[in-house]
């Protein structure tokens, strides 16, 4: 992207908090991933607000430099949703782990992609449940093994990409977090994106997880955008998201621009924000609640 008029620096995107991850975590490249993603797109950090949820990578509210709000597990989608409905004109990017966003958060990530809100939904998948010590997520592949599990996880894994574009979101994208120059160029076109944007990305818990390494998917990553792969195709792109073993779909493997956004289909939603308005009327009630008492 090219950028005309700089209003903002860099460092404005940042804070004094340092997060507490583990030495070498992904999230440090997915923290500088998204501060050059907000920087390229000139977001003003005062209309801009993230919203994350519980996790390690939660932790990334307090240290970028715009808004935030750290939720309850499983909560965000919702509390963006509200935020995006009050004020329509904010940017507003979600921030959770597999197992915020597709455990106890499934069904609200379900609804929030088939209702195609204009929200950036950043999902840092690591098979595990790091903050808790290593448990298995929804995404853990069968035969992971924890602590919690020692005779291997039984369960079919989550496929977010696949998941994501089935219930209707329109743009998604699979990164990893060992490569952080296409990490940030992936977030900045999710971002600009009008409607659901999934960024959904293999982050390294070095700590709890042994196995999901960037030695793993090394030789199976493949890119998208080397490839002939139309990405407004729909069936296409189901296939495409569903592949795995041997090889992986790495990059964009979603993108419309066809589907009106949730915001767009509602005259109440256009101009100003709700936040801007005031009620045409003030009707007295106190004498129906005087009724009550």
């Amino acid at each position: 992207m090219t950028i005309l008029e700089l209003k903002f620096d860099k460092k404005i995107y940042s804070t004094k908090v340092r997060p507490l991850w583990c030495p070498g975590c992904g999230d440090f490249a997915m923290f500088k991933a998204l501060k050059e993603a907000l920087y390229e797109l000139q977001l003003d950090p005062k209309q801009t607000i993230l919203v994350a949820g519980i996790g390690c990578s939660s932790k990334m509210s307090d240290a970028v430099g715009v808004y935030g709000l750290h939720n309850i597990h499983g909560r965000a989608i919702p509390s963006a949703t509200g935020i995006k409905m009050a004020n329509h004109n904010l940017n507003v990017i979600v921030y959770g782990g597999d197992g915020d966003m597709l455990g106890i958060g499934g069904n609200h990530f379900t609804h929030a992609c088939r209702r195609n809100m204009d929200l950036t939904l950043i999902i840092p998948n690591n098979h595990t449940y790091g903050l808790t010590t290593g448990q298995t997520s929804p995404t853990s592949d069968i035969g992971y093994k924890t602590k919690t599990s020692p005779k291997g996880s039984f369960d079919r894994p989550v496929n977010p990409v696949f998941a994501a574009i089935s219930a209707g979101a329109t743009f998604v994208a699979k990164v990893s977090s060992a490569d952080n120059k296409h990490m940030g160029k992936v977030m900045t076109a999710a971002i600009a994106h009008k409607g659901m944007s999934v960024v959904v990305i293999d982050q390294f818990c070095i700590t709890w997880n042994r196995i999901n390494t960037p030695d793993y998917y090394a030789d199976k990553y493949f890119d998208v955008q080397e490839t002939d792969h139309d990405l407004s195709n729909f069936e296409d792109s189901l296939l495409l998201a569903n592949m795995t073993g041997d090889r992986i779909p790495f990059g964009i493997i979603y993108h419309t621009e066809k589907v009106k956004s949730f915001e767009e289909n509602y005259s109440q939603l256009q101009g100003k924000s709700n936040v801007e308005r005031r009620s045409r009327q003030l009707i007295d009630v106190s004498d129906m609640l005087d009724s009550y008492i």
